[in-house]
């Protein structure tokens, strides 16, 4: 079994020469956000879930975007109320949020 049933990466990478980037769509504040939601349900830690920050995704031209592991579902999102979302119906209920992944 894994160290945990779900791993979450945000893509906060931060690209030179004012190229468009997660950063700039304040990715950073959508992770945070996440992370204390998660844990305000009592659903971090070993065997449950691991929100983590990550470098590039190489996903650029699709927004901001975030994966979740095991099951390898990307997604992007606008703004707080879709990452709620994402953590209501997929991680906690455990059906994907199919307006909001990436093919």
């Amino acid at each position: 079994m894994s160290y945990f049933e779900k791993h979450v990466f945000f893509c906060t990478n931060q690209r030179p020469n004012n190229e468009s980037c997660c950063a700039d769509c304040h990715a950073s504040a959508a992770h945070a956000h996440a992370k204390e939601r998660i844990k305000k349900l009592g659903l971090n830690g070993q065997g449950k879930i691991r929100m983590n920050k990550a470098g590039c995704l190489d996903r650029c031209d699709e927004g901001h975007v975030m994966v979740v592991y095991p099951e390898g579902v990307w997604y992007t999102y606008v703004d707080i109320s879709d990452v709620d979302e994402i953590i209501d119906s997929h991680l906690v209920g455990g059906e994907i949020v199919e307006r909001l992944r990436l093919p």
